[in-house]
């Protein structure tokens, strides 16, 4: 069965929906005990283990479609975003310009973006929590055993469910720094924020067990990128480990080796392959459901997905023909300041990716255009809305460039470089030939802000390499104090201090923390 029929069509998952929503609580992590969330008879049989593993998914998905979610937190925080003068709510969509000088609070809490944009809703980690509860429960059925499942199933839905909860707290970490860390079915007594470091050791050890529980691919090709996969838990457990090699170099080489043994391990699987750098190449990615998908959020007008105007990364960046109607979209909202365009892909190299991924690249107003989000539009007349795309996560290429700057990190640059390079040669550009040492690790963490535009992963980058901290690499920097305080976080909701007497917000987005 398809997964996005089973998210839509599941009145068992439906159900858990409306208990969890409606059940009133007075945990500190708003959760509910196992028998008032589920029934201790819920899980009988595997449509059940089914169905609440979409509605995890379906629940994450809901959390990231609050608002322009990747965008705010993965890539408009550094600065080269601009509101487009004359474009539809152009008040409003300066935001990104805030966003930019990293003033969240301003972002969050003033007129005009505040209604507009409902920030705020990124600072409520609740959402999350109750995708972690869902999967501990899961987990804690799984292992009591569930008598309708095989043995191989039952290792499947444990490999499945691990993933989505060291997913969420992973993506948690990279919002909030330190998290309150769990993975009880039901979590009574309060607890402390836990260091971000040790909450994802603590993941790694806990997903490592299952990776090879998963198959690469599933028979289904719907269920391709769209559910967790032995593909997804390698990108997951890469991600994770380049993450404290940033923030526990005492142990960052020990990181490194298990990203390139996972990189490795990844590219001899054949499972996975770039699609050609073509139109029909590149749509095929963005449509979902690809050869070069590790893990997705997929959605389509097909099934009635409801995805919000605002969410899709693209809505900012394009215009008419790529979005209709065409009497009220004749500017995209925003644009790419050409001087970093210019530095991303500079106009005497050879690179499909300009042709392909842009028009107008270097238009400093509304005529620039993101168009490697603008391929699958779908819309012929007065529709409003986005092209049809699905919210990419992890994809190959991604994996490959983890994999290229944790060998360029261990010295073994050779094959850093043919990393690099298979990257660079599907997208039609000249191999590197370059330096070595830190001009090599520089021509990675270019190559990642490259391929990567507007995927949700540059600012993190950024983050965990500390060139967030250097006017090289972005425009507005954030000095040593404001790192060592985390200004590179997001405020936490003061919801989170209700019942919690060991819980502490973000110092640096408090009153008098230096946040504005």
């Amino acid at each position: 069965m398809r997964m996005l029929n089973i998210v839509k069509m599941s009145k068992i998952g439906l159900l858990i929906m409306l208990i969890i929503t409606a059940s009133a609580c007075k945990d500190y992590l708003n959760v509910q005990p196992l028998d008032r969330l589920t029934g201790n008879n819920f899980y009988q049989t595997k449509e059940d283990v089914e169905a609440n593993i979409a509605n995890m998914y379906s629940t994450f998905f809901d959390k990231i479609n609050e608002s322009w979610v990747i965008g705010a937190i993965g890539e408009a925080r550094t600065g080269e975003i601009v509101a487009s003068r004359g474009g539809n709510s152009y008040n409003e969509r300066r935001v990104v310009e805030v966003l930019g000088r990293n003033q969240l609070l301003t972002a969050i809490n003033n007129a005009p973006y505040a209604g507009f944009y409902n920030y705020y809703r990124i600072t409520d980690w609740s959402g999350y929590y109750r995708v972690i509860q869902s999967a501990n429960i899961l987990i804690d059925k799984l292992n009591e055993g569930i008598a309708a499942l095989s043995t191989s199933d039952t290792q499947r839905y444990l490999a499945e469910a691990t993933f989505i909860r060291c997913f969420t707290y992973f993506w948690m970490v990279r919002l909030y720094g330190d998290v309150v860390y769990y993975t009880a079915p039901y979590q009574a007594d309060p607890l402390p924020r836990e260091d971000m470091v040790s909450v994802l050791n603590k993941c790694i050890a806990d997903l490592e067990p299952h990776k090879d529980n998963m198959p690469w691919v599933f028979p289904d090709a719907a269920q391709r990128g769209a559910r967790a996969s032995k593909g997804s838990i390698v990108a997951l457990l890469m991600h994770m480990n380049m993450w404290n090699a940033g923030f526990d170099p005492g142990r960052a080489t020990a990181y490194y080796q298990k990203v390139t043994a996972l990189g490795q391990e990844l590219v001899n699987s054949g499972a996975y392959r770039l699609l050609d750098m073509d139109d029909d190449g590149w749509a095929a990615v963005t449509k979902g459901r690809s050869e070069e998908s590790l893990f997705e959020f997929y959605r389509s007008i097909n099934y009635g997905d409801n995805v919000s105007n605002l969410a899709p990364f693209g809505d900012h960046f394009l215009r008419w023909p790529y979005k209709f109607p065409r009497f009220n979209n004749q500017l995209s909202h925003c644009y790419y300041l050409s001087t970093y365009m210019q530095k991303l892909f500079p106009t005497s190299d050879a690179d499909k990716r300009k042709d392909i991924w842009f028009e107008d690249m270097l238009a400093d107003n509304g005529q620039f255009v993101a168009r490697k989000f603008g391929l699958n539009v779908y819309a012929s007349g007065n529709e409003d809305e986005n092209p049809d795309n699905t919210f990419l996560i992890f994809r190959y290429a991604d994996a490959i460039l983890l994999w290229a700057e944790a060998l360029a990190n261990l010295g073994n640059e050779g094959q850093a470089i043919e990393a690099v390079n298979m990257i660079r040669t599907r997208a039609g550009a000249s191999s590197y030939a370059g330096m070595s040492g830190t001009a090599l690790k520089d021509a990675i963490f270019m190559e990642r802000s490259r391929e990567l535009f507007g995927e949700g992963h540059r600012y993190f980058d950024l983050v965990r390499t500390r060139r967030i901290m250097s006017s090289a690499w972005l425009a507005w920097p954030l000095n040593q104090d404001q790192f060592t305080r985390r200004a590179w976080t997001w405020p936490v909701s003061t919801n989170a201090l209700v019942n919690n007497p060991y819980m502490v917000l973000n110092e640096y987005w408090l009153p008098g923390g230096g946040g504005n």
